[in-house]
């Protein structure tokens, strides 16, 4: 089984990372290597979100149709429908979640957290592994860098 960690990220930074998703990704996982390091703990803090655990159980168990069961036990909730299954473990900063293949989470899992919250980055163990689990609109906002991406000159 695959192991997959899911970080709530704060919508500016969101907002900010979405097109340097790499940026975000070196960075998580020099945070998971020296999670001991004062100046990286204090910035992964300032960027995510507390993840309320009860809460988003609770949303997550109420989203899936009567086909899929999910399962409450102590420590995780488990997701599964016919061959395919996903167990989370929730932690105060991130979701942890293994299963045989991402597409599996894209059936059982994203959905309910899309409808959740978008802001959600996902991270495997394998070298380039990570995305974000929706599109982070800019809204009526603009991108406050000016940077340009396309020009018509």
């Amino acid at each position: 089984m695959n192991h997959y960690s899911i970080y709530w990220i704060k919508e500016e930074f969101a907002h900010f990372f979405y097109y340097r998703s790499d940026v975000l990704y070196r960075f998580i996982k020099s945070y998971d290597s020296h999670q001991n390091r004062e100046d990286l703990s204090m910035q992964f803090k300032y960027i995510t979100m507390d993840i309320p655990e009860n809460l988003l159980i609770s949303h997550i168990m109420k989203y899936h149709p009567s086909h899929v069961t999910t399962e409450l036990e102590a420590n995780s909730l488990k997701i599964y429908e016919d061959m395919r299954y996903i167990s989370l473990h929730i932690e105060e900063k991130r979701i942890n979640f293994r299963g045989d293949i991402i597409h599996d989470a894209e059936d059982l899992l994203f959905p309910a957290l899309r409808s959740f919250q978008p802001y959600f980055f996902v991270v495997g163990d394998h070298r380039y592994d990570f995305g974000w689990i929706s599109p982070v609109s800019l809204g009526k906002n603009k991108d406050e860098t000016g940077q340009v991406l396309y020009s018509y000159l």
